[in-house]
Order: C-alpha cells, then structure tokens, then sequence
C-alpha cells in the first residue's frame, strides 16, 4: 500500500496483529504486516528473551513490535510495595467467592489455598514500572520496530528510552480526550480502540471513535497517524477504517482462532461457535472493564450480591489463579470448567466462525480489502 506509515515502519500492508503467541507475530510480518508480540503475560525477562530471540531466528529480518501494559493507575502504584505483598492482601471474600464458583460446577478446590492465590499474577509484576522497566530493557536489546503501551499514557521512561533508540511509541486510547493526551506526551502512533475491542476497552463504538479521533488530532495541528481497533476482523472493516482517516488496522482477536494462536482449545472451540452478543464488558477478569468471552464465570460476578470487582492488579490476583485450573480442566473436557472457560475477545468472534491459518487469515484480509476498494471507487461516477 502507498502509505507513509508503511514506508517508516518498513510493512507493506498496515494491519497490525496483537498476540501473546510468537508464531502468529512471525506469520503476519513475514505475509507484510507487522506482528506485535504481547509482553505482560511472559512470566519472567528471561522468558520474554527467549521469546524475543525465537522471534528474531524466524522472522527473515521483518519488522516487529512488542505490546506492554502499564496503566496510569492500578493498586499500589508509587508504594514501596512488591506484587507479592499486593497480592496478600486479597479479601477473603473473593478468594471463597472465586472458590464457590468452582465448586458449583464439580470441581475441587482443595489446592486453592491462600497461599497459592498470593503467589499473585504475571499481570501483577509486568504492569508495575519495575516489571515494565525490566522487559523493556529486554525488548530494545532487540531489533524491535514498535513499542505499543495500553492502559493510559506511556510512562516518561519508555518515552525517553524507545525516541533515543529510535522505535516509535503507540498508545491506545478510547476517546478523543485521551488521544489529545496521548499526542501532547509525545506518542507517535494514536489506537483508536472502540468499545467492540476484546480486552480492555471504553465505551464508544469504533465507527464514531476513529473519524472523532481523527478529527481532534487534525484540529489540534497533531499529524499523528491513526490506527483502527475494536471489532475488526475482515478486511473490509479496515477499509472502511481507513475511509474514515485511520492509517491503518490494529487486530487481536481474529487471531485467536488460528492454529498457532495461544488460546486454550477449549476457549477456541467456543469462540468458533460465538456469536458477537457472546461477549461482556467486565470487570471481573482484571478489575478494569475489559471484553471477554461470556460464559458462567462472567456472569457470576454480575449476580446481584456478588463482591464488587476488586481494582487492578488485585482481581487477575483472583481471576488468573481460578482460571489456571479451570482452563486445564476445560482442556480435559470436564464439562463444568468448560462451562466456565472464558478470554479475552470482541464482538467480532461473531465472524470469526471458520478456523484458518495465520497467513490465510493475513491473504484473506488483504483481498477483502482490496474488493472493498474497488466497490468504494465504483460508488463515484
């Protein structure tokens, strides 16, 4: 594509592709996209740079980006305190409510002990400044081409640090308000993620937020490029994304589904049969609203009665040490964990009904657009 973003950024097609899972990073930018490798889930910085450097043996030079999570606010920011620390001071209100839920679908809980659930969560330690700061050195020791940071405005560091090695900063936002912000930190590249988004996401359709964040930057005199997220999963979206102004897509949920993608094979086979109104925006996985897959554990923190979600980190404290043993379970096919089984997901799993490879689902993207292209020109006399 003719596009100044593709040409800086050394792609060929501007569809960007979250995953946690490696192989689907080194797909999409070997088919001329760029692979953005998910940071928070790695479970120390020596395994980010195994991670890392797999990446670099396979990915034939191509660009790639690496995706953090460092909010603005979460429990115990600017404390002295250790994710371990936070992590014991989980009530124990929710550790038996998160026990209970277990229980009523058959399974035991006898190895849920407290001392397990203070164990804490990967999430916990990579979102404080210390967890980030320690990937990030791992991440630009790498010939890394991205760095994108959800979750508020990048800290001052990875600012600092990712403009003197000369990688541009992303950052998501969900409203004009944050993009301006975003923009006036110095951010390179605004996500414009709507309220279809898998994952954490605001509350403003992606066919408002993107032309309303396009505008603001351009009535501020930003010249920042914008990228489209939140439900897309066809090529055809993205084209009427970047009709709308954006430069481009940014994706994580039609990947899910792929063969190489990191989903449990339980959650996939459910998200085969989704339809998009098999979602929830909830607390109840991280403590900040996030899109997920709906299913008994969802819903049963929206009962009327439920403890109230606790604030970031604390409830992946929760949520993440539950849902280890459900998912392993779902995977056996015991029918009450699978009952249970939920991720991260958007709307668009409604379409997602028909597994393909990475680079199918890449080929298949880059036609659809193409034909919605042509449709767009043939609309003008």
């Amino acid at each position: 594509m003719t596009s100044l973003l593709c040409e800086s950024l050394g792609i060929e097609f501007p569809l960007f592709a979250f995953s946690h899972c490696r192989d689907v990073v080194v797909e999409v930018s070997k088919a001329g996209g760029m692979g953005v490798f998910g940071a928070v889930d790695v479970r120390s910085p020596e395994a980010f740079e195994a991670e890392l450097k797999w990446i670099d043996d396979h990915i034939d030079g191509r660009p790639y980006g690496v995706d953090f999570i460092v909010p603005n606010n979460y429990e115990g920011k600017g404390k002295a305190v250790s994710s371990t620390d936070v992590a014991m001071s989980v009530p124990p209100e929710h550790k038996n409510f998160a026990r209970a839920i277990l229980q009523r679908h058959g399974i035991d809980t006898s190895d849920l002990t407290d001392e397990r659930f203070a164990r804490g969560s990967k999430i916990g330690r990579n979102i404080r400044d210390e967890g980030a700061q320690s990937l990030l050195d791992v991440a630009l020791a790498h010939p890394i081409r991205l760095i994108a940071n959800a979750l508020g405005t990048p800290p001052a560091y990875m600012l600092e640090r990712s403009k003197a090695a000369n990688v541009p900063v992303a950052a998501l936002v969900g409203s004009a308000k944050h993009a301006l912000r975003q923009a006036e930190a110095g951010v390179d590249i605004i996500i414009a993620a709507g309220t279809e988004a898998g994952g954490h996401c605001g509350e403003i359709g992606t066919m408002v937020l993107v032309p309303t964040v396009v505008r603001a930057l351009r009535e501020a005199s930003f010249d920042i490029p914008v990228l489209a997220a939140g439900g897309i999963v066809k090529g055809d979206q993205m084209a009427a994304a970047v009709a709308m102004g954006a430069a481009g897509a940014w994706t994580g949920s039609v990947w899910l589904t792929t063969p190489e993608a990191e989903t449990s094979p339980a959650v996939k086979e459910k998200m085969l049969l989704a339809t998009a109104s098999d979602t929830i925006r909830s607390k109840s996985r991280t403590g900040k609203f996030c899109r997920q897959l709906r299913s008994d554990w969802t819903d049963a923190w929206e009962v009327e009665g439920a403890p109230k979600p606790l604030p970031m980190p604390l409830q992946s404290v929760v949520s993440d040490t539950a849902m280890s043993k459900v998912l392993k379970l779902a995977n056996g096919g015991h029918e009450g964990a699978k009952e249970l089984a939920s991720y991260f997901v958007g709307q668009g799993v409604g379409m997602m009904n028909m597994p393909m490879s990475t680079r199918e689902t890449m080929r298949k993207f880059m036609e659809d657009y193409l034909e919605a292209v042509d449709r767009l020109s043939s609309s003008i006399a």
